[in-house]
C-alpha cells in the first residue's frame, strides 16, 4: 500500500463482469478529474493464445486435465506483485497488453492472441487501476494483495457468472457451448484454490444474484437482466461507510447484514458510484496532501 502512489485493483473470474465495473471507475475518474495509470490482468498469463494450446495438450497427455489460465503455472505472479511494488514505490511500473481480437490488434499492431512489447507506464499518474483474474491473490511466494489501497471484488453467483462467461464466449469470441464448458470444468480447481479466495482479501465485494431460474446456466438462453437480479454489497470494514446515506439513495433498499447492503440490480451503477467515489478521492486527497508538505516546510524554513 502507498500513500504517495496508490493503486486500486478490480478482481473477478472470467465472465464476472469486471470489464463493466470498470467503466463505472472510469467515468469517476472523467468526472472528479483523476489522471490513471492501467494495468490489465491478462498482460500477465505466462503464454499467449498458441503456446497455452499447445501446453494445455501436453499437460492433457501427462494427465493434467486442469491446466488453466488461473494458476500460478499459467500467470506472472511475481512479475504482477513487481509492478505493484515498483508503483506504490516509483509512481511508475512496467506493464504490456493481450491482444483479444482484431480490433484490439488494429489498435496495438499486435496478431490476436499476442502480446505486445513490455513498456513502462505513463509518467505523472494519479494513481494505479488493475481489472484482472488475480488482483488480490495470496500464495505461499506472493502477496499481490497487500500492494493494492483499495480491493474491488466482482462476483456474480456462480450459475449466472458461467452464463455471462458463455454468453461472451460464444457470441464475442466464436466459440460453441461444448468448449466454453470444457474450459468451466478445467478450470475448477484452480479457480477454487486461486479465485474464491482473493475474496476474503478484498475491501469490498459486489455480487450479483438473479431472481429469475438459473437453475441450468448450460441451456440458458438470456443473460439475466438487471432488473432482474438484486446486488449483494459487501464491506470488508463498515467503519465510516454512511450506511443510512446509502439506504436513503438508493430505493428499496436494505441491510442484510452489519457489513452488507442489498440494492435492486437496475442500481448497481449508482450505488458503486456513491460508494466508490469518496472512497478514490480519499486516496487522492492523502497523495495529494504529501505532495504539498515539502512545499510547505520550504515556506516555513525561508520566513
Amino acid at each position: 500500500m502507498s500513500r504517495k502512489h496508490p493503486i486500486i485493483s478490480i478482481t473477478g473470474s472470467s465472465g464476472a463482469g469486471t470489464t463493466s465495473v470498470k467503466r463505472t471507475f472510469e467515468q469517476i475518474f472523467h468526472r472528479e478529474g483523476v489522471k490513471a495509470a492501467y494495468i490489465e490482468g491478462d498482460a500477465f498469463h505466462r503464454y499467449d493464445r498458441a503456446e497455452m494450446r499447445v501446453r494445455m495438450a501436453k499437460e492433457a497427455e501427462a494427465g493434467n486435465k486442469h491446466f488453466s489460465h488461473f494458476s500460478p503455472q499459467t500467470n506472472l505472479f511475481e512479475e504482477l506483485e513487481k509492478a505493484f511494488r515498483d508503483y506504490g514505490e516509483t509512481g511508475s511500473a512496467v506493464t504490456r497488453h493481450y491482444v483479444h481480437d482484431e480490433e484490439e490488434a488494429a489498435r496495438h499492431g499486435s496478431p490476436p492472441g499476442t502480446f505486445t512489447e513490455w513498456k513502462r507506464l505513463p509518467e505523472n499518474s494519479d494513481l494505479l487501476f488493475y481489472e484482472g483474474l488475480h488482483g488480490a491473490v495470496v500464495t505461499d511466494k506472493v502477496n499481490v494483495a497487500r500492494h493494492a489501497d483499495l480491493k474491488i471484488g466482482v462476483v456474480p453467483v456462480i450459475n449466472l457468472e458461467w452464463i455471462q462467461k458463455l454468453h461472451r464466449d460464444r457470441s464475442a469470441r466464436g466459440y460453441s457451448t461444448e468448449a466454453v464448458t470444457d474450459t468451466i470444468l478445467r478450470r475448477m480447481p484452480d479457480y477454487i484454490n486461486y479465485i474464491c479466495p482473493q475474496f476474503t482479501e478484498t475491501d469490498i465485494n459486489f455480487q450479483r444474484v438473479p431472481t429469475v431460474d438459473t437453475s441450468n446456466p448450460f441451456v440458458a438462453r438470456w443473460i439475466p437482466t438487471p432488473d432482474e437480479s438484486m446486488v449483494v454489497i459487501r464491506f470488508k470494514s463498515p467503519r465510516g461507510i454512511d450506511f443510512p446515506y446509502l439506504l436513503s439513495m438508493l430505493p428499496n433498499s436494505f441491510m442484510s447484514r452489519a457489513n452488507s447492503i442489498v440494492c435492486h440490480g437496475s442500481k448497481l451503477d449508482l450505488a458503486m458510484q456513491l460508494i466508490l467515489t469518496p472512497l478514490i478521492m480519499q486516496l487522492i486527497e492523502r497523495k495529494r496532501s504529501l505532495k504539498a508538505m515539502p512545499r510547505i516546510y520550504e515556506n516555513q524554513g525561508s520566513v
